[in-house]
């Protein structure tokens, strides 16, 4: 499944700012950074300690790459082999399923599950379909099922994408606080499943949803001048992981490593190549 979220720049964006000409230097290495891997059948933790140090990588297209050196990598549930995992996992690599919690796409194996008072207007640029997120009694089972394929093919978290409908032209009359329930309803539906929640963005909703959820994936943050949306999860803790589709990483990970968060360079194809920032 391939991913993008469209946002609108703020008008003012808070920087935590580095020293003047600073560079860049790893001070732990990689091992050091790393705690010990999560059994299976329990939810990916993230310890305080290692939130800006976290090395990431976002893969949703293309043949999976696992000699990327990434701590974490966020990928799709369908396309993603339980052999796969099983690899990465035996690396000690952390595992985050990327789930479509509030749009469908018509060729998703589960689409006919979603009948048709519950889908709404189609994503141009994905033709996916925006869902009606006030129906958890249609949705929930849905998205059950779906959180279970990601813990039986290893997966510790989830990230939730399409987490924003009330933010765009959906085909229903969806209110803040519809999506605020919704989104925490899956974070705790996710839980009950084994598995860590992550909220891809939605940063309108951050300073509420942050203690809700384990951790945050952010798109292009540093473009649109809308990083301190994200500080609530910094600010607990919580890892930042941060991709920018242009620019120069001698540029834009000054601002993102800045604030904070693990920032990676990426096509916007999510294919394997990456380009990260280094630790601070």
């Amino acid at each position: 499944m391939r991913y993008g979220l469209g946002g609108r720049p703020a008008r003012w964006m808070h920087r935590r700012a580095l020293p003047a000409g600073l560079t860049f230097t790893l001070l732990v290495t990689a091992a050091a950074c790393r705690p010990d891997l999560t059994p299976p059948g329990a939810p990916t933790s993230w310890p305080t300690s290692s939130a800006r140090h976290w090395q990431w990588q976002w893969q949703l297209d293309g043949v999976l790459d696992p000699d990327v050196e990434a701590d974490v990598f966020v990928l799709d549930p369908v396309g993603t082999t339980a052999a796969q995992t099983a690899e990465l996992r035996s690396r000690d690599r952390r595992l985050v399923c990327q789930v479509h919690i509030g749009s469908v796409r018509p060729t998703d194996p589960d689409a006919s599950r979603y009948p048709a008072r519950v889908r709404g207007a189609t994503i141009a640029r994905s033709g996916r379909v925006w869902l009606d997120v006030r129906r958890w009694d249609v949705l929930r089972p849905v998205l059950a099922d779906r959180f279970r394929l990601c813990r039986g093919k290893g997966f510790g978290a989830v990230v939730f994408a399409d987490a924003d409908g009330y933010d765009h032209r959906s085909g229903f009359a969806l209110e803040f606080d519809d999506q605020l329930t919704f989104n925490r309803r899956v974070a705790t539906l996710a839980r009950s499943l084994g598995l860590s929640p992550g909220l891809l963005g939605d940063l309108a909703q951050v300073a509420a949803l942050a203690p809700d959820f384990d951790f945050a994936v952010n798109e292009e943050c540093v473009r649109l001048g809308r990083c301190d949306k994200l500080l609530p999860f910094v600010d607990a803790g919580k890892p930042v992981f941060h991709v920018e589709y242009t620019g120069d990483t001698t540029d834009f990970c000054v601002t993102s490593v800045g604030y904070g968060f693990a920032s990676i360079r990426k096509n916007r194809t999510l294919d394997a190549w990456r380009l990260p920032c280094p630790s601070p």
